[in-house]
């Protein structure tokens, strides 16, 4: 009788549930307990396994034949893991040293060009003092190469300029050419393409360089500059205030227009040189009222008849009004006749009636020492006007304005040659 054929569904309905279970709890041991094509009898029922020649324990252990034993090597992981750190880090460590020594050997050469451009702007310049120059860009070797460099920026403290000198001069050139063969050391000149900087006056300059006068110079709006201090003259310290109107002249200088200068005889008289109508020396506020006040000063005032006539007395009657106290009263009682003092210019009277100055508390030789200084020669004195060094290639000053801490320009410049390069251009 031929044997029973099992269905196709039988294995898997004759298998064990809690066998897939502990399958999935422990898959490494999958294949100690998954059936077999020997497990099966031919009859399709399970059976238990038989002995294993490499395990006959059954405990499923096996010998391997091809690889004796040995105790493991744990360093021998780690090596594998982190063998190729050491090798990174020495190659990073490579690069960053031999970055530094170009960076340093880059910087070098730029600090050695520095040197070399502030002894030949020095030398150009017939400057007093070396110059500051800070070389940009990097790397600088690769510009030094191409004799050429972006941006160099430039200062140069105390540029004499006629009778003052500029506090510093700032400027950043650009498109700067170079002389040379390409190497720091032999630096010969340089053609600059383009400048743009500002000069500064100071007035701390200004107070110590025109000081002999004891001068003060402040702001005074955009364009103008107050000038207060004291000015001998004669034995005497006079109290003196002008303005001094900046303005710029043949592009490359600046020159000023002294206006409002006065000079105070203590609280007596004002002296305004120049032939204007209200120049001259006249009385103070305080020093007409007083005349008003002092019968004395009064009668001798209105004794000049230029004078008398002048302050509403016609020649007439003046000797009348002298010897009428009444009369006088009512003169310099009038609410004009203060005002009318302070018109008078007493220069017209120092060379005839020198004795009416002192009348009035003002000393005749001092006002003779006035009349003698002129108006160019005062406002010499206070002149604020300076000019550029001429030096090759083409140099504007532009905006020009006044500061709290003096009279600054903007500076402007293109084409510019110094050391080998001036002299190819025919400067000096």
């Amino acid at each position: 009788m031929a044997p029973q054929q099992n269905p196709p569904h039988y294995d898997a309905a004759r298998r064990n549930p809690y066998d897939d279970l502990a399958a999935l709890a422990d898959p490494e041991d999958d294949h100690r307990y998954a059936p077999g094509p020997d497990s099966l009898h031919h009859d399709g029922y399970d059976s238990e396994p038989g002995p294993d020649d490499d395990d006959p324990l059954g405990l499923g252990l096996r010998v391997e034949d091809d690889e004796e034993w040995a105790p493991p090597n744990h360093r021998r992981g780690r090596r594998g893991r982190f063998g190729a750190l050491p090798i990174a880090v020495k190659a990073l460590v490579a690069v960053l040293v031999c970055t530094a020594l170009l960076a340093v050997t880059d910087r070098w050469a730029a600090l050695y060009a520095e040197e070399k451009t502030q002894e030949k702007l020095k030398d150009s310049l017939h400057l007093a003092a070396e110059p500051e120059v800070t070389i940009h860009g990097f790397p600088f070797l690769t510009q030094m190469y191409d004799k050429r460099l972006d941006k160099v920026d430039v200062a140069i403290p105390d540029v004499a300029a006629d009778r003052v000198s500029l506090a510093k001069v700032e400027a950043t050139a650009s498109d700067v050419r170079l002389t040379g063969n390409g190497l720091p050391t032999s630096i010969r000149g340089a053609i600059i393409g383009r400048m743009q900087g500002n000069v500064l006056l100071s007035f701390d300059d200004l107070n110590r360089e025109l000081g002999s006068s004891q001068v003060k110079f402040t702001e005074k709006g955009r364009a103008s500059v107050l000038a207060v201090g004291k000015l001998p003259v004669a034995g005497h310290e006079l109290r003196m205030r002008a303005e001094a109107h900046i303005r710029r002249t043949g592009g490359r200088g600046i020159e000023t227009d002294i206006t409002g200068m006065r000079l105070d005889i203590s609280d007596v008289a004002t002296f305004r040189p120049g032939k204007k109508a209200d120049d001259g020396l006249r009385l103070t506020r305080k020093a007409a009222d007083r005349v008003r006040k002092d019968a004395a000063q009064a009668k001798a005032l209105l004794s000049v008849p230029a004078l008398a006539k002048r302050v509403g007395v016609p020649p007439e009657a003046v000797k009348e009004t002298l010897r009428n106290e009444k009369r006088l009263s009512r003169i310099t009682g009038a609410p004009r006749f203060v005002d009318k003092v302070m018109r008078l210019n007493l220069v017209d009277v120092v060379a005839e009636h020198p004795w009416l100055l002192k009348k009035v508390g003002i000393d005749p030789g001092l006002v003779s020492g006035l009349t003698k200084l002129t108006q160019p020669e005062l406002s010499e004195r206070l002149s604020l006007s300076f000019e550029l060094p001429d030096v090759p290639g083409y140099v504007r000053l532009q905006n020009i304005s006044v500061e709290q801490d003096g009279i600054r320009a903007d500076l402007s410049g293109m084409d510019l040659p110094f050391g080998d390069g001036a002299k190819k251009h025919g400067g000096r």
